[in-house]
C-alpha cells in the first residue's frame, strides 16, 4: 500500500486501486487530497507500475462527499474571492489526467458521491455501485453551480431534463434509480461490491492495449462531427493494428482459443 496526501494506492498485480482516504470527512476533497491525487496519478502512469486497470473508490463508508469546505473561501491571484480559482488550478488538471489515462477505469461507488465526488464517480468507463450508495448534485445547497465537468457529463449520460432536475432540485439520487436511468453500469449488494469490482478489474487488466484507444474514441466523440469521428476511428485503428495484441487476437480467433493479451 502506497500512501499519499489523503490518497492511497494499492497495487494487486496489474490492477491499481486508488482510494480517497479521508474517511472522517467522508473523503471530501481538500487541497491536500488534490496534491495526493496528483502524486498518485504519477505513480499510476509510471511505466514501472505496470498497472493495466485503475479502480477509483473511497475509504470507509463513503466514496467522496464533494469539496471540503473547511478551508475557507478561495481567492484568485489578485486577492479577490474566487470560488472557481481552485477548480482551474487544482481540479481541472486532475480531471484532464483521468480523462486521458491510457488504461480502463472502474469507479466503485461504495457510499455517497456528492458534488465533485459525483463528477469523479461518473468518469469511470464502468461505474459500479453498492445499493446503499447515492449521488447528489449538492452545489445549489451552498449557492454554487455544478462543476467537475458534471454539466457536460450529465446531459450526455441521462438527457438534459434529468440533468437539470438533479442540479436545480438537488435531491439525492439513489443507486437503484441511477441504475434505472442508465447513469451507472452495474449495481450490487454492498457486501459484494468490492469482490465484483476486482473481478471486473482483473478482466479489463488482461485486455488489449486498444482499450485505451477505445476510451479516447468515446471521449473525443462528444466534440466531433460525424466526419471527424470516422477519421479518428481510422487513425486509432491504424495504431491498434500495429500492436502485438492485434496479432495475438487474430491468431487466437483463427486457432479457436482465448487470446493472451500483453497490453502491447
Amino acid at each position: 500500500m502506497q500512501e499519499f496526501n489523503k490518497v492511497t494506492l494499492e497495487v494487486l498485480d496489474d490492477i491499481g486501486i486508488m482510494r480517497f482516504n479521508d474517511p472522517n470527512a467522508m473523503n471530501a476533497v481538500s487541497n491536500e487530497m488534490l496534491d495526493g491525487l496528483w502524486s498518485c496519478l504519477n505513480e499510476v502512469e509510471s511505466p514501472k507500475s505496470k498497472i493495466n486497470c485503475l479502480v477509483i473508490t473511497g475509504e470507509g463508508r463513503g466514496f467522496c462527499a464533494g469539496a471540503n469546505l473547511s478551508g475557507g473561501s478561495e481567492r484568485s491571484d489578485t486577492g479577490r474571492q474566487d470560488a472557481g480559482h481552485r477548480l482551474e488550478t487544482g481540479y481541472h488538471p486532475i480531471l484532464r489526467r483521468i480523462k486521458n489515462l491510457k488504461i480502463p477505469i472502474i469507479t466503485s461507488v461504495n457510499g455517497p458521491a456528492a458534488g465533485v465526488g459525483m463528477s469523479l464517480a461518473l468518469m469511470g468507463d464502468m461505474v459500479l455501485a453498492g445499493k446503499s450508495a447515492f449521488f447528489l448534485q449538492a452545489f445549489r445547497r451552498i449557492g454554487l453551480v455544478p462543476d467537475g465537468g458534471s454539466t457536460w457529463l450529465l446531459p450526455r449520460l441521462i438527457g438534459m431534463a434529468r440533468a437539470k432536475e438533479l442540479a436545480i432540485i438537488g435531491e439525492r439520487l439513489s443507486a437503484e434509480k441511477a441504475f434505472d436511468w442508465g447513469l451507472i453500469n452495474r449495481l450490487y449488494e454492498d457486501e459484494n461490491l468490492h469482490d465484483e469490482t476486482l473481478k471486473l478489474a482483473r478482466e479489463l487488466a488482461k485486455g488489449p492495449m486498444s482499450l485505451g484507444l477505445i476510451r479516447k474514441a468515446f471521449w473525443d466523440s462528444f466534440d466531433n462531427s460525424y466526419e471527424e469521428q470516422i477519421n479518428l476511428e481510422r487513425e486509432l485503428q491504424f495504431v491498434a493494428g500495429q500492436s502485438k495484441d492485434f496479432k495475438e487476437g487474430v491468431s487466437a480467433f483463427l486457432e479457436k482459443r482465448d487470446a493472451k493479451f500483453t497490453g502491447e
